[in-house]
């Protein structure tokens, strides 16, 4: 891996992306949930209930949520795999961990739940272990995809699946424009109105546009060992749900 890597639109030293990452989550850990809300007017309600319903889980059987935040896609994963199931809820970043944990056990989640702080790229469990991983609107924060990537296989009993969420490619060029002017001016004020920061969410408008396209990610998924990648572009492009097979 290079000695530098990208940071947004900025060229940073690889060692310190992560303290970088890790610094603006901690920023915007207690308005997260009501700025994905503002920010996506909603839809990505939609865009998570729709990766659900391709978790292929059934009760009793053990799920990952990497980079899982306020705990989404930990919550619906749970109410999958039942009281005999396990989840394990993991963020790199702690303050959106006990942000996720508070919020899981408000809504009564507790008993078939774990929670661990863990890096992508080094995940602490042994190989084999799950029916289903996923990872929500993470992958593009992680230093070295290839790694998580590859840890994520990994980690997948054989006929298990990784879900890949993500912001992606607009499939639809004539809406390039005005998504661009949403990205790069009412999203960094946005977070700046309701968050108090605006300079985290210009990064995440702008890692959203350094993180590689639908077919290259399918790729890179295909690389990692995982059988048949292949995507779904949701709202026009916006978002993708990849999904990739250990066999």
């Amino acid at each position: 891996m290079s000695d530098t890597t990208h940071f947004g639109f900025d060229t940073v030293a690889t060692a310190a992306k992560a303290g970088r990452v890790r610094a603006v989550f901690d920023s915007v850990a207690g308005r997260y949930d009501l700025m994905n809300d503002l920010m996506s007017a909603g839809l990505h309600r939609l865009w998570k209930r729709f990766a659900m319903e391709r978790t292929g889980l059934r009760p009793g059987q053990m799920a990952l949520d990497v980079a899982a935040g306020s705990g989404d896609l930990t919550s619906a994963m749970a109410r999958q795999v039942g009281r005999d199931g396990h989840v394990w809820h993991t963020d790199i970043n702690r303050a959106m961990l006990e942000v996720g944990r508070d919020r899981l056990l408000d809504e009564g989640i507790f008993g078939n739940l774990s929670h661990a702080l863990a890096n992508a790229e080094h995940l602490p469990f042994r190989d084999a272990s799950f029916h289903c991983i996923a990872i929500g609107f993470g992958l593009r924060n992680v230093t070295d995809k290839p790694a998580a990537l590859r840890e994520m296989a990994r980690c997948l009993k054989p006929g298990g699946r990784l879900l890949v969420l993500e912001f992606a490619k607009l499939v639809v060029p004539v809406l390039q424009g005005l998504y661009d002017q949403y990205s790069f001016r009412v999203l960094p004020a946005l977070g700046g109105l309701v968050a108090n920061d605006e300079a985290s969410y210009r990064y995440l408008a702008e890692s959203i546009r350094m993180h590689p396209d639908q077919a290259a990610l399918a790729g890179m998924m295909r690389e990692s060992g995982l059988e048949d990648p292949h995507w779904f572009d949701l709202s026009g492009g916006i978002v993708a749900l990849h999904v990739g097979y250990r066999y």
